[in-house]
């Protein structure tokens, strides 16, 4: 049983931890009754959750952030991880010190202060809390601490402003922009490139990534079942953003007119570059969509907004939100509605006046 007794003018807590060792901590000198108490029920707390850690074996938060990313790599994304390797090496170094078990609510508010006060973009800032609040969580799994103090922190206030290199901004092409630019994409390889990203939603990488083999002519589709990022093919991420996407017949006409004129290589790629490898996407926009776009007289749109088009076509002619996010790749309906919410029509008299007449008549 746990009790606190005074000796040589210092109090000492007596215990036994949540695997039955026993032990004794003394208090430093000065310390009052009452905060004895205080801190003997804090022990206690932390033996019933079964996190207490003598002193000397909780961990720094620099060596079980370096724990945690040893153990998230196996699991995501080579791209992914280097990414929080970086949150990790570069944004967390006032915390590195700390013993996790000290670092509190009060710390993470002031973590997020600070960086406000120095002007961090916040999506930036949003990012690197989603890695921190991840590494809490580790830290709770493996029973460091007993809770998350970033669950309880007041989170990043503001929004990301117009022209903030983290705004995202969604440009929709019109049917007849789209259109457009297609009648203004000269060479045969890029127009179909485009007439895919338009009619199939298909993001960059996933064009880029593209095989012959993934066509399935017999039921007019395209399998999505791999990306091309950063240098390497990757298979999708989830299992929603592996998917067959429905084809219309003028691209199943032009792909096979496409696939005729393809160079042969061995990657088996729908859109090589001159050499047979994937091509570079950024030479892609910058010498062949971005003309295309002058060439139409169009707005200048990033290319991920040709898949925006996509989905703001299928809104539009009212298909079932369900078949708009399995084309899309979204991990549930509720993404896809987040995402092109603001696309939905405010009004509809026509579905009004069906509801009136069926209770009516008429």
């Amino acid at each position: 049983m746990a009790c606190i007794t005074k000796r040589r003018d210092r109090w000492v807590i007596d215990f036994y931890d949540q695997f039955g060792k026993r032990h004794c901590k003394t208090l430093k000198k000065g310390t009052i009754k009452q905060a004895a108490k205080d801190e003997l029920r804090a022990i206690e707390d932390q033996v019933a959750n079964r996190t207490f850690l003598p002193a000397n074996k909780v961990p720094t938060f620099s060596k079980l952030s370096q724990d945690w990313l040893k153990h998230k790599k196996p699991y995501i994304r080579i791209t992914t991880w280097e990414v929080i390797e970086g949150h990790v090496r570069n944004h967390f170094k006032e915390l590195e010190q700390y013993k996790i078990n000290r670092i509190t609510t009060a710390t993470i508010e002031e973590f997020i202060t600070t960086r406000q006060k120095q002007g961090m973009n916040i999506n930036t800032l949003r990012k690197i809390l989603v890695t921190l609040g991840q590494i809490f969580i580790y830290a709770v799994r493996h029973r460091y601490i007993s809770f998350n103090p970033l669950r309880e922190a007041e989170r990043p206030r503001g929004r990301v402003k117009e022209g903030d290199p983290g705004k995202e901004k969604m440009s929709v092409l019109s049917s007849g922009q789209m259109k457009r630019l297609l009648d203004e994409a000269k060479e045969q390889k890029y127009k179909i490139m485009f007439m895919v990203a338009i009619f199939c939603g298909l993001r960059q990488g996933e064009l880029i990534g593209l095989k012959w083999q993934d066509i399935d002519w017999e039921n007019n589709q395209i399998h999505v079942q791999r990306t091309f990022t950063k240098g390497r093919f990757f298979d999708v991420k989830t299992k929603t953003s592996n998917r067959r996407v429905d084809l219309g017949p003028a691209v199943i006409k032009e792909l096979k007119k496409w696939k005729l004129a393809c160079p042969k290589y061995n990657l088996d790629l729908v859109f090589p570059s001159g050499s047979g490898k994937p091509i570079n996407c950024s030479n892609m926009v910058r010498r062949h969509f971005l003309p295309a776009l002058e060439a139409a007289a169009l707005p200048r749109i990033r290319f991920h907004d040709l898949r925006h088009g996509y989905a703001s076509l299928l809104i539009e002619q009212g298909e079932n939100i369900k078949y708009i996010q399995s084309q899309l790749g979204h991990s549930s309906p509720t993404v896809t509605l987040n995402v092109y919410t603001h696309l939905m029509k405010p009004t509809n008299q026509e579905a009004a006046r069906k509801l009136e007449n069926s209770v009516l008549g008429g």
